[in-house]
């Protein structure tokens, strides 16, 4: 037999009916990690995946896969993991993982290092940013070539949100699921309580704008296991959590949708200094209270300015000598 006459009696047989007389389909789902640089992506991704090993800086864009059966017996679902390194410094690599083919099946981890308060605004604008770009334009393609696909994209986003739920009009979703992880809760525990107060309203704040889940972890294992819960969601179908955890002293849990403006209040400010700020959009004003109290780092520090063809880890001996006698 040929590769070929293998591969397709493998489909055949996968297609033909299971136990019950049902055809078990294989699911596939995508999820794209992204975030601070050494925000904790890779050893969140190793962890979901039960891989006992010692993570490695990210390369520009990585992917592995993990596999899952639903039941004894059947075929595995199988989900991508694609991780996006560099912090903001590589967002033009985004349009790789998602494509117009993959995109109804495709989630995205934003994952903020709590320990640097003053990148976390510019870190989420900056990759919600362009992926929402991204994400759209693919959409507005799809509107052409496969309307019902792009309807049923746009209509689940808002099924996180209940139509009779107060904010129903208030909030913006994101095109395709989002789940938003606050790592390093460790060392954040340890800041004083109410920048604590600050950072965690501020991004239940953006969570719910976005209609997305918030999860706050750090290397403990019933910490890791939350933010497992709702990737494992997201990439194999597993039962949503029902659990909720919106004490500030604590670390967050927040599902889509189960979070409402009125229980995150308004954004820390006194009304003097909130009369004050000239905001036309919710989000702005949030973006301004939060960034009064954590100035952003200048995104010039934040983007690496150094030529990545000298960086040591992407050192490849001929292609280096090659280079240089290119030069000279």
């Amino acid at each position: 037999d040929t590769l070929w006459d293998l591969a397709i009696a493998e489909v055949e047989k996968r297609e033909s009916a299971d136990d019950d007389g049902k055809r078990v389909e294989v699911s596939e789902k995508s999820l794209l990690f992204m975030g601070n640089k050494n925000g904790g992506k890779t050893t969140i991704i190793l962890r979901c995946l039960e891989r006992e090993e010692i993570p490695k800086p990210t390369l520009a864009l990585e992917y592995t896969f993990g596999r899952r059966a639903r039941r004894h017996n059947t075929p595995k679902d199988i989900a991508h993991f694609w991780e996006l390194g560099g912090g903001t410094s590589l967002l033009e690599l985004i349009r790789i993982p998602i494509t117009s083919n993959n995109v109804r099946s495709f989630a995205v981890v934003l994952v903020l290092d709590l320990s640097k308060p003053n990148e976390l605004w510019t870190t989420i604008e900056k990759l919600l940013q362009v992926t929402r770009n991204h994400v759209n334009k693919i959409l507005t393609k799809l509107e052409k070539t496969n309307p019902e696909v792009a309807t049923e994209i746009k209509q689940r986003v808002r099924n996180n949100l209940q139509r009779d739920h107060p904010d129903y009009d208030l909030v913006d979703p994101f095109p395709i699921p989002l789940v938003i992880i606050g790592s390093k809760y460790d060392i954040f525990h340890e800041f004083d309580s109410e920048m604590r107060k600050i950072i965690s309203k501020t991004l239940r704040f953006v969570s719910h704008y976005y209609g997305a889940s918030l999860v706050f972890t750090s290397k403990s294992e019933a910490l890791l296991l939350k933010a497992r819960v709702l990737i494992n969601h997201l990439a194999f179908g597993y039962d949503k959590s029902k659990s909720l955890s919106v004490d500030h002293g604590k670390p967050l849990f927040i599902p889509a949708g189960l979070d409402s403006l009125s229980q995150i209040g308004p954004p820390p400010a006194s009304d003097s200094d909130i009369g004050k700020m000239r905001a036309n959009t919710p989000l702005e004003l949030w973006k301004k209270v939060f960034e009064k109290t954590f100035p952003p780092k200048s995104f010039c520090n934040l983007q690496d300015t150094k030529d990545p063809a000298q960086d040591l880890q992407y050192a490849e001996y001929e292609v280096d000598v090659m280079r240089a006698q290119k030069n000279q």
